[in-house]
């Protein structure tokens, strides 16, 4: 299920790299989370960590809901992904070139000083000093110096800009890792061949990826011979990450495009599975209910073990008001991956939604299930508190708030609930500690502010 978080931060961090584009600023994109696409990403990434000798759960990958073309690392081991190039890459291997070269990045070290000033910030830290760097560059002058707090140091005025010299030592160590992976390079020169086609515009319509990341002729040459000496240069990428990529375009396509675009680029007449996908979400979203469940039910009859399939399903249901209705492909969905988190939190979402005290209580099981894998999303502790709540334990309901707002950056409010939780708790039991830790954390991360 793709969630898109309409916060400020979000809205902060895709104006980045828009550099003076004074359009960019009016609009509001946000993050993506969606299970089957962070599978996804994470399945091409994974080898690609590996080689590089990171440890794949190291690192986070967030998607930024931006028609920009780019990607960048930022904050010690996270990296950013554009909507944009998902959607614009032609080739699984055009994508894990990108991933492959920012890996490179993170494991070069490079921009390390200012990776250092960010390793521990949360997310809403990084997109702070990140918009005032970006109002530096439009010429924000003061303005943005003020958003850096008074930032000294003149290496962070470069913060995404690579040198030269970074963009072919991540280069050739992306191919090393392709190698390692028996994985084709071609894919990366063809995706800088597509940022390439940008360098001639206007400023202000070059690919930000080709603004962060410079592309010279030599650097082209060099990763073309890297390529063409490499025993893997004509290994076809599988079947499965063809499928995969075009899976997620076309749930990407159908969540962020009205209805007549998504049936104008996937017409009735296309059966293929991206195009029914793209089309069940464009119809629940319009909304067209019958129309989207029996899209959704013929992928389901051809792959009946596919859980988001069956996550769709429930969403779309959810979101036209069957929450009871969804609760079975919920279910299904859960039995078929029962370690992925954000359908872990959707199906606790929807036991919560019901208003019956069990289903909150089944519910908190469900949703600390999710969190014993991804503790840090704001949204599933949202919804535990919601279901202590409902079920009455102010005790646990003020921690887990004070754990939400800790993620969210809002210190106070964190401190304040977790103040308040510690009166339900006994001196010295781990609750208790928990509790002094966030106030403790909190209370720094204040005084930096």
């Amino acid at each position: 299920m793709i969630k898109r978080i309409l916060t400020p931060v979000s809205i902060i961090l895709v104006l980045l790299l828009s550099l003076g584009n004074a359009s960019a600023k009016q609009t509001a994109p946000s993050f993506i989370r969606d299970a089957e696409i962070e599978h996804t990403l994470r399945a091409y990434a994974r080898p690609l960590f590996r080689a590089a000798g990171l440890n794949g759960d190291d690192v986070e990958i967030y998607i930024i809901n931006s028609t920009d073309l780019n990607a960048f690392v930022a904050g010690g081991q996270r990296l950013f992904m554009f909507r944009g190039l998902l959607e614009r890459v032609e080739t699984p291997g055009q994508l894990k070139g990108v991933i492959a070269h920012e890996t490179g990045h993170i494991a070069g070290g490079h921009l390390a000083r200012m990776q250092d000033a960010l390793a521990k910030a949360n997310v809403k830290s990084i997109v702070g000093m990140i918009l005032g760097l970006a109002a530096m560059v439009a010429g924000g002058g003061e303005a943005g110096a003020a958003v850096v707090l008074g930032s000294q140091d003149a290496a962070t005025k470069s913060f995404l800009s690579y040198s030269r010299t970074q963009e072919s030592s991540a280069d050739q160590a992306a191919i090393t890792y392709l190698n390692r992976t028996g994985q084709s390079g071609r894919g990366m020169l063809e995706f800088l061949e597509i940022i390439g086609q940008g360098q001639y515009q206007p400023q202000t319509t070059i690919s930000s990826y080709y603004r962060s990341h410079p592309v010279s002729s030599e650097r082209v040459a060099a990763l073309a011979q890297r390529v063409d000496k490499s025993p893997y240069k004509d290994t076809p990428p599988s079947e499965e990450d063809v499928i995969a990529l075009k899976r997620m375009q076309g749930k990407l396509y159908g969540f962020t495009r009205p209805l007549p675009k998504t049936l104008k680029k996937y017409p009735v007449s296309d059966n293929s599975i991206e195009a029914r996908y793209a089309r069940a979400i464009g119809f629940f979203r319009y909304p067209d209910l019958p129309k989207a469940i029996k899209e959704i039910d013929s992928l389901i009859a051809e792959n009946p073990s596919d859980p988001y399939f069956h996550e769709l399903k429930a969403q779309a249901l959810y979101e036209n008001g069957d929450i009871m209705g969804a609760l079975p492909s919920l279910e299904t969905a859960i039995t078929l991956a029962p370690n992925e988190p954000l359908i872990l939190t959707f199906y606790g979402t929807v036991l919560n939604a019901t208003g019956d005290v069990r289903d909150a209580e089944r519910a908190i099981a469900v949703l600390n299930d999710s969190l014993a894998i991804d503790p840090n999303d704001g949204n599933t502790w949202d919804q535990l508190a919601t279901a202590y709540s409902r079920t009455g334990d102010t005790g646990m309901l003020s921690m887990a708030s004070a754990e939400r707002s800790l993620l969210e950056g809002e210190y106070q409010k964190a401190i304040f609930h977790a103040k308040r939780a510690q009166d339900f708790f006994k001196i010295g039991s781990p609750s208790y500690l928990r509790l002094e830790d966030i106030i403790t954390y909190a209370n720094q991360a204040s005084r930096k502010e």
